[in-house]
């Protein structure tokens, strides 16, 4: 099944719900019947967004009636991703089996930051 990340900001609205409760963005996602779809995760985030949420679904449509209900629930504006995994951008080699290929060769030393030239 297609997977998506729901990007979402609290709107005033939503403040307000989510001061009276705290639990408020994971009681809408449990209690959201949208069928199929479904929220896998939720994270509160620093930086741009609010929430990051990962969901399950069928179709296009069915991510599209879950971050309408979880905007109603809740009160915030979702910015819908659609998430394609890395080994589906990857040409197939015959030698790996399908397993190697959701991961990125990992270099062989330590990253680090290049050495600057002294002025």
């Amino acid at each position: 099944m297609p997977l998506y990340f729901l990007m979402g900001n609290i709107t005033e609205n939503g403040q307000r719900r989510l001061r009276d409760n705290p639990d408020l963005v994971v009681e809408a996602a449990r209690d959201c019947d949208c069928d199929g779809a479904e929220i896998l995760t939720q994270y509160a985030v620093l930086g741009r967004f609010d929430f990051v949420m990962l969901a399950e679904a069928d179709d296009n449509d069915a991510v599209a009636r879950l971050s309408l209900e979880m905007s109603h629930r809740v009160g915030m504006h979702i910015e819908t991703l659609p998430a394609i995994a890395l080994s589906q951008l990857a040409e197939p080699d015959d030698d790996k089996d399908d397993g190697e290929l959701a991961y990125a060769d990992a270099p062989d030393t330590e990253w680090q930051l290049p050495d600057r030239e002294e002025d």
